[in-house]
């Protein structure tokens, strides 16, 4: 995806500066928000998201309760939060993939998945997933065959989507630990597939 001229370390470094001057004047408390942020990086994470999208794969009642009232059915596993009050979950499937956005700003499911990428902020792919959908998920690596309908939902501050990606072949016999293993942040906002795990005799040192 394309970005904006400033580095994400130009970034980095002005939050960074942002964040020392907060805490000199005593407006934010530095300990306090190393706990938020290692929340969201490292026990919510997309981990929450993952642990849904595996229960939908293993359980067909209650993968059609969670596509049919998306919010009541990620409440049943105690998943409920920041940003994540009113949900509605879209399933990828042969025929159709959907892709996430938010064209005004950045809403998106905090609790469900951990924090936003930096170019799911950013103007180029909010702007440019609606026009050009396809040409954005190539940027991605994700190259979506024109027979397969590609629908972008556009999250707003009322309403957060999440995909449902479709279960990749061979995983039959996994657990429902292991499958959540396999899924990732970007499969469940659109922009990439979940993929089987590799074999070891796939692996070269």
């Amino acid at each position: 995806m394309p970005h904006s001229h400033h580095s994400e370390s130009d970034i980095a470094l002005r939050v960074r500066a942002i964040e020392s001057l907060l805490a000199e004047k005593g407006i934010i408390d530095p300990a306090t928000l190393d706990a938020i942020i290692d929340a969201y990086e490292h026990r919510i994470g997309p981990h929450n998201g993952a642990r849904i999208v595996a229960k939908a794969w293993v359980s067909y009642d209650y993968k059609q309760r969670l596509l049919a009232d998306g919010t009541s059915a990620i409440a049943e596993l105690g998943l409920t939060g920041f940003s994540s009050e009113h949900m509605v979950v879209v399933e990828n499937t042969p025929q159709v993939h959907n892709l996430v956005v938010c064209t005004l700003c950045s809403c998106y499911p905090w609790a469900i998945l951990g924090l936003p990428p930096t170019w799911y902020k950013s103007f180029a792919y909010r702007s440019r997933a609606v026009i050009e959908p396809r040409k954005v998920l190539q940027e991605f690596g994700l190259d979506i065959p024109d027979e397969v309908e590609i629908r972008v939902w556009d999250s707003n501050a009322d309403l957060r989507y999440l995909v449902l990606p479709e279960r990749p072949s061979g995983t039959e016999d996994m657990s429902e630990e292991a499958l959540a293993d396999l899924v990732t942040r970007n499969a469940m906002i659109g922009t990439a597939k979940v993929y089987p795990p590799r074999s070891p005799s796939t692996i070269t040192a």
